[in-house]
């Protein structure tokens, strides 16, 4: 029923003796340590370039500073040996693949038969899950597998017709299958990112992507143990779990498996709407990218970590309000009340001032603009060189022109990408003008593509309603677990109308609404802003757990309020008084 022979060509490898399946045998010290060395920097091989693609996806999802109790309070990091299985995988009808990837661990246990199926978060690479799925599923005995539902960092560089090969290496188009290979492109082109100029709108599939990642890991758990085969759904317990992007993967999953090869599902943070219920994300970020910089001048936001970036030449905060009435999107004159104003038209479009406090980090690191750029030329099926609003990616050259140093930044690219440029050596470009607030003119365009009436706008609307999840069966366990706290993936906005739903509809959701959590682990190692919340990742694992023990022990679910005891971590080390995570 899952014949690998539906995969292609699939590479196989080890990792033992120092090389395991989940750190790569950096451990918890290495992993939260410097970046994974390369003998040869413009020249990484593919162990090298594997290890530090693992730590780069956990040092972007987990908290693994010296206050964030990783290792001591929750989370282990232990030496994992097995096997890894991958592959680029096509859906039918998709013109991209997405790669898939299978761990299987030598202490796999066969009476017990699990699998943990998992999406990347964001826009991250294969191992973007690592630190949720793996870290969760591997010591446990339990297979994992991955898929990058169609983004990742498989960058091709239209300057030299390079991109990324199965490996993680980097090769010459037509020599080897490349992760990604976008067609006419032109040297003017700049960098290609599968995510945005694949054709597809690859958000539209991210549920189809993970039933093809079970039924990869299926199909490779037949050839990793042939004398137990085969491996189903009937007898292999499948538990699909996912954070952000991938939490929205999982959901979209269940709402799809006609098959009912799901035997739980555990979404942390998921970036998941329903027609008619909460708000899609470009819509609520493209409105916080535009009003959010200036709402965050009021008085209420005086000491919200980033919301007064200290290094901004000239503040944002002090220009974008000033910058939206010559744009006719504010009416009031003086700066405190144009901030009034701003921060009024978010609370009555459903923000909570919570959720906008510590969304001032996305808006200091300008991540609105980052992630909906890529969006709106994914929903328009833009290829490289037209994306909407005039944005291009291209390679930062160090000193202002090409150097030696560029092929060492290239060739780390699969590792140290995130999937949404900029960063790793490349550049957003365009959607600016030369005025004090020269971002702003983009960020009214991407806006525009979600409220205007033109075609681009009626286009870039029915990609969306593509995206909207479908109802699970009634009977299948879901566990939603959100921070109160969420600044990227509101929780009013996202999961709260999708549990609502949910139970609307005749299912019984788990709900975590986690005080004082919100989306980022990875930032409670920042000075300030760590001391204001929780990390999400325990309450992940025990959900983790909670599933487990419902579907292979017939255990009761847990009740929604499980976790309202739950305190910020404060400015000492992360103490278990402070943690209301669930026993099991």
């Amino acid at each position: 029923m899952y014949a690998s022979e539906e995969f292609g060509a699939i590479r196989v490898t080890t990792h033992r003796h120092g090389d395991d399946l989940l750190s790569a045998g950096l451990g918890l010290r290495g992993l939260a340590g410097a970046p994974a060395p390369f003998a040869q920097p413009a020249a990484p091989t593919p162990e090298e370039l594997r290890r530090r693609a693992i730590q780069s996806s956990w040092k972007g999802i987990a908290d693994l500073g010296p206050l964030g109790g990783f290792g001591t309070l929750y989370g282990q990091v232990p030496d994992v040996p097995g096997r890894e299985f991958t592959t680029f995988a096509t859906l039918p009808g998709a013109q991209a693949s997405h790669r898939v990837l299978l761990q299987v661990p030598d202490a796999f246990d066969r009476t017990k038969r699990c699998l943990v199926v998992t999406a990347s978060p964001g826009t991250r690479g294969i191992y973007g899950s690592i630190a949720l799925a793996g870290a969760w599923g591997l010591p446990k005995g339990c297979a994992v597998a991955y898929t990058d539902k169609a983004a990742g960092s498989g960058y091709f560089d239209t300057t030299d017709d390079s991109g990324v090969a199965l490996d993680g290496t980097r090769a010459k188009a037509g020599e080897v299958p490349l992760e990604f290979e976008p067609k006419g492109a032109t040297t003017l082109g700049g960098i290609a990112v599968k995510h945005a100029h694949s054709g597809d709108n690859p958000e539209a599939d991210w549920g189809r992507h993970v039933l093809h990642a079970v039924r990869f890991g299926l199909a490779m758990l037949d050839r990793a143990f042939p004398e137990e085969a085969p491996f189903t759904p009937g007898n292999t317990r499948i538990i699909a779990t996912g954070l952000s992007n991938g939490g929205g993967a999982v959901l979209r999953a269940a709402g799809e498996d006609t098959d009912g090869m799901l035997a739980a599902v555990v979404a942390l943070a998921p970036n998941i709407h329903v027609a008619g219920h909460g708000r899609p994300f470009f819509d609520y970020a493209t409105e916080a990218a535009v009003l959010l910089p200036a709402a965050l001048a009021a008085g209420a936001f005086d000491d919200a970590p980033f919301a007064r970036v200290a290094n901004a030449q000239p503040p944002a905060w002090a220009l974008r309000g000033a910058s939206l009435r010559l744009h006719g999107r504010l009416s009031e004159t003086l700066p405190t009340a144009q901030a009034s104003e701003a921060l009024a038209m978010l609370r009555a479009s459903g923000w909570r001032d919570d959720a906008m406090a510590v969304g001032a980090s996305s808006t200091s690191l300008d991540l609105w603009r980052t992630v909906t750029v890529a969006y709106a030329s994914a929903y328009l099926r833009r290829p490289v060189g037209d994306m909407p609003c005039g944005y291009q990616y291209r390679p930062q050259h160090t000193g202002g022109m090409a150097r030696p140093v560029d092929a060492i930044v290239r060739a780390a690219w699969w590792a140290d990408g995130s999937g949404s440029p900029p960063g790793a050596g490349i550049l957003l470009t365009g959607g600016t003008d030369l005025s004090l607030d020269p971002t702003l003119p983009g960020n009214l365009c991407l806006r525009e593509l979600w409220t205007g009436q033109g075609g681009d706008a009626r286009r870039l609307r029915e990609a969306v309603a593509a995206t909207a999840a479908a109802l699970p069966r009634d009977d299948l366990p879901i566990f939603v677990v959100h921070g109160a706290q969420d600044g990227l993936i509101p929780v009013g906005f996202s999961s709260e109308p999708y549990v609502t739903w949910l139970r609307a509809s005749g299912r019984s959701p788990v709900f975590w609404k986690v005080p004082y959590a919100q989306h980022f682990d990875a930032f409670l190692a920042f000075p300030d802003f760590g001391d204001r919340h929780a990390p999400l990742l325990p309450f992940g694992y025990a959900a983790l757990d909670r599933a487990w023990a419902c579907v292979a022990e017939g255990r009761a679910l847990p009740e929604d309020a499980a976790v309202r005891d739950t305190r910020p971590r404060g400015p000492g080390p992360l103490t278990a008084s402070a943690l209301a995570v669930p026993a099991t």
